[in-house]
């Protein structure tokens, strides 16, 4: 038997009924960032949460969806955020840029506000990749948000015992 076998599991929770889940996407790779919703918001409605229950806030680029995951994070309303966007490398140090500090503003937004965000933030070397990857992406971020809040509570439940 592992030496882990007694340690307590905090169990995954899928279950999105009652969660208030708001989504940031950008409007650059429109295509890719539709495709990445379409299929966040599939994965949602199957995990239960209802469409009344998530909300949209569009941006013009992956540098401006920190700041709007920050605004809907500290508005009380929202349980977990979803970022969706594709940065595609082009031929200048530009890529490094965004990719970089858009990951970095995601991470300072849900450390800070204590709301999860799931990253679906493609990164890619070009659109065939991204298109390749947004279908799946889209479901994982459904699923990691769902889950993070789940495993939040549960850590804060267990925390008061």
């Amino acid at each position: 038997m592992p030496y882990f076998a007694h340690l307590f599991e905090y169990p995954q929770n899928l279950d999105g009924g009652g969660l208030k889940i708001a989504i940031v996407m950008s409007r650059f790779n429109r295509n890719i960032g539709e495709g990445l919703l379409s299929a966040a918001v599939a994965e949602l409605r199957r995990l239960g949460v209802a469409d009344a229950d998530v909300s949209l806030a569009t941006v013009p680029g992956a540098l401006e969806i920190p700041l709007a995951l920050q605004a809907l994070a500290r508005s009380g309303r929202i349980d977990a955020l979803i970022a969706l966007g594709a940065v595609i490398r082009g031929e200048t140090y530009h890529f490094e840029v965004v990719s970089n500090d858009a990951c970095r503003g995601i991470m300072t937004v849900q450390m800070e506000t204590g709301i999860p965000v799931a990253n679906g933030i493609l990164t890619c070397e070009n659109d065939d990749q991204a298109l390749a990857r947004m279908a799946q992406k889209g479901v994982d971020c459904a699923q990691a948000a769902v889950e993070a809040v789940r495993l939040k509570s549960a850590i804060q439940t267990r925390a008061r015992c």
